[in-house]
């Protein structure tokens, strides 16, 4: 088998473009993948062309072997469009065994998986609004809800705004009650000092974890964060070499671990994370926060993981025709989702349907800046 052609498809979703990526064979059967960059979209189109010449005309039943030839190809460096190719082999690999990607990687550890709400928040910045929309996610079934409360805070914050971040928390934590988790997200935004202190305040509001407080790539804050507060530190989605992981696990003071998929090789480099976090008894939830393609993949990860603890999970709060683009993501129920039986990933894109949401120049989440939880 070989791989004759691939083709790209750019959505434009408002506040971030989705890429997907798909694999057309010699022998008639496609992989369908995401190639999401965050929040940048054009370089990594042209990172997939580039590579091309490398993954084109190879076997795609061998995903370690091309993602390999990638890697040299770059002169040992790595993007977000190898992790892509690596994982539309692994849904071709699926369709040809008539098998889905968890059964090939293990089978499964888990029945269903437990999620949490993310992007539920979409409004001002206000501690009633909060409330208001975090009793809804609760309604809806979610037994777990993530925020970011600190506005357009970079490094440091001021008073006003830091008491207004943590009367958020105070006024999502009152109303959701003590049985559901919330968990903190800090977006990489503050210093050492200001994330000890802001993590110090949010202990009494019993929080899952604080995520990423400061830089993700900075290991010595992020330990020195980890060790000044009772509130359990998550990080990782920004790094993509696994000796990072091993880097930040090693003070063992961070046990969550949130390995992005397309960061980290696809599915084989975050298995090959999953275990590395295993062995320093840490727990992996892998980040999301691209389109729904990306919650199915993780789906067939976590549930083949035994140190699985929680997926992110975007889909609910996205625009109505991100269910159109696409069929086959599991839908959380009740607070869980389960992984889907079908062949390979066991999603199929839909052209015409994509066609209708072009990519935008203004689709880009401006984090620090102020009122980007309105995502407008």
């Amino acid at each position: 088998m070989k791989i004759v052609d691939y083709k790209i498809f750019l959505a434009g979703n408002p506040w971030k473009n989705w890429i997907y990526l798909k694999l057309y064979t010699d022998e008639g059967i496609t992989g369908v993948s995401e190639a999401t960059g965050g929040l940048y979209t054009m370089p990594v189109v042209e990172q997939i062309n580039e590579l091309s010449r490398v993954f084109v005309g190879q076997d795609p039943r061998n995903p370690e072997k091309i993602y390999d030839a990638m890697y040299k190809a770059l002169f040992l460096d790595t993007n977000i469009a190898m992790s892509a190719v690596e994982i539309a082999c692994w849904d071709i690999i699926g369709k040809m065994l008539d098998a889905p990607v968890w059964q090939l990687l293990g089978g499964k550890t888990h029945d269903k998986l437990r999620a949490y709400a993310n992007g539920w928040y979409q409004g001002p910045r206000d501690p009633v609004f909060f409330a208001e929309r975090a009793n809804q996610v609760v309604e809806m079934g979610y037994t777990a809800l993530k925020f970011d409360p600190f506005g357009g805070a970079y490094r440091f914050i001021s008073r006003d705004s830091e008491k207004l971040a943590i009367n958020i928390v105070k006024a999502v934590r009152d109303a959701v009650g003590e049985d559901v988790d919330i968990l903190v997200e800090g977006h990489d935004r503050f210093s050492v000092s200001t994330a000890i202190r802001i993590g110090n305040a949010l202990e009494e509001f019993n929080p899952m974890w604080f995520e990423t407080p400061v830089q993700s790539k900075d290991m010595k804050a992020l330990t020195a964060v980890a060790k000044g507060i009772n509130v359990p530190v998550a990080s990782g989605e920004m790094l993509e070499r696994r000796g990072d992981f091993v880097d930040m696990l090693e003070e063992r003071v961070i046990d969550i671990v949130q390995p992005e998929t397309l960061h980290v090789g696809g599915i084989s480099g975050c298995k090959k994370v999953s275990a590395i976090a295993e062995a320093y008894e840490a727990f992996i939830a892998c980040h999301q926060a691209q389109s729904p393609l990306n919650t199915a993949i993780n789906a067939h990860i976590h549930v083949t993981l035994p140190n699985f603890l929680i997926q992110e999970c975007f889909d609910d709060f996205l625009e109505p025709w991100s269910r159109e683009i696409m069929t086959g993501v599991p839908q959380v129920k009740d607070g869980y989702l389960e992984v889907s039986d079908k062949p390979g990933l066991g999603v199929e894109i839909h052209e015409e349907e994509l066609a209708k949401h072009p990519y935008g120049q203004t689709h880009f989440l401006r984090l620090f800046e102020e009122g980007w939880e309105r995502r407008d």
